[in-house]
């Protein structure tokens, strides 16, 4: 597991530190440098894909993300250019990443005649990886088959595209966390508690999902529960965005097993507040279990979905740990600065920054 990170002149951070426990939840003002952080992990993963972390240097354009060239990603302020980042896993020596400024190339050089030694072995960098982007796949008639990606990357997708295809394989396999077994599942499959869960988001859904080798392609419908019976299916254009956006999330989180590393933007996308706050629970439960996320939400209601899984005893208060980004326009510089706000064992925050999660407080202060 990742236990530290410290990053120098990337971007708007400028240098930032961040100790970090299994779930890890990054939040900010839109353009404060919250999505640097699992940016630095992204472009680590996609340059050791690519061969080239070892001996030349950090890739910026890639299968994870495109940040463009040198001058896009150095810090404004940076006295030195150099772009650096420190990382520490339990039962390995600190590896600090050091690449040399090279402005109209996307590939960002290790001093000339270096090696990085770094452990291939960690999460970060072997199959035991996922990340869901922000921009997920929605709705569609069919969805896209990768036997490569589900078994040999052991991937669903930077969008969850393949998600749909490990449904419809995966559905009768248990799940790899039996911790995680939705209290409405009568067994321990991966489908039944998939929909357990997904029912936390759209009441009594079934979700259905085939492959179709004639047309190199699967399907995916949703049911729902009506008195003793079931709908017909619907297809998924006509149950609304945010059930098959959040899919790829809860399958991610059913599949993942402990050691595993999850990046996630933005889970609590198009869903209600309700739903929010299960996705959060959810998460919570997970990473109580062994398995490292890295969050990056806007969502009050996703954070109390935790903080109530905390007090609930479903995740110790230690292994939650938060961050909060902000810059001050009157700063001279244009750094971000990372707040830690702690949480208790009761679910309490021991102290709110101006911006964290507070709008709900100010416009009700308004309107009284």
């Amino acid at each position: 597991m990742l236990e530290f990170i410290r990053v120098q002149r990337f971007k708007t951070l400028l240098d930032a530190s961040f100790p970090l426990s299994s779930l890890n939840l990054f939040s900010g003002l839109n353009g404060m440098g919250k999505s640097s952080l699992i940016q630095t992990l992204l472009l680590l993963r996609q340059s050791h894909d690519r061969r080239v972390l070892q001996d030349r240097g950090l890739l910026l354009k890639g299968e994870y993300i495109n940040l463009g060239i040198g001058q896009d990603i150095l810090s404004n302020q940076a006295e030195i250019e150099q772009i650096e980042f420190l990382l520490t896993w339990q039962s390995h020596v600190p590896v600090s990443f050091v690449f040399n400024y090279a402005q109209s190339s996307d590939l960002q050089p290790l001093e000339k005649g270096s090696f990085m030694t770094y452990p291939e072995d960690a999460s970060l960098f072997n199959g035991n990886f996922q990340y869901l982007s922000a921009d997920r796949i929605g709705p569609r008639n069919k969805y896209e088959l990768s036997d490569f990606a589900l078994r040999e990357l052991n991937s669903l997708g930077n969008q969850g595209e393949y998600a749909v295809q490990f449904i419809a394989e995966y559905g009768a396999k248990p799940i790899a966390i039996p911790a995680m077994r939705h209290v409405r599942a009568v067994a321990n499959t991966f489908l039944e508690n998939l929909n357990g869960w997904m029912s936390e988001i759209s009441p009594g859904v079934r979700v259905r999902a085939a492959i179709q080798a004639q047309f190199n392609a699967a399907t995916l419908a949703y049911a729902f529960e009506q008195g003793k019976e079931f709908t017909a299916d619907f297809k998924p254009q006509n149950v609304g965005f945010g059930l098959t956006y959040a899919l790829p999330v809860v399958t991610s989180l059913l599949r993942a097993k402990p050691g595993d590393l999850v990046l996630i933007e933005n889970p609590e996308s198009h869903l209600h507040p309700a739903g929010q706050s299960a996705l959060g629970r959810m998460c919570a439960l997970v990473a109580a279990h062994g398995v490292q996320l890295m969050l990056e939400t806007h969502s009050d209601h996703f954070l109390n979905g935790i903080r109530v899984a905390v007090k609930k005893g479903l995740i110790p208060a230690e292994q939650v740990r938060l961050f909060y980004l902000e810059r001050h326009q009157q700063d001279a510089s244009h750094a971000s600065l990372v707040n830690n706000p702690k949480i208790d064992g009761q679910g309490r925050i021991d102290y709110w920054p101006k911006g964290f999660f507070d709008e709900w407080d100010d416009c009700l202060e308004q309107l009284l």
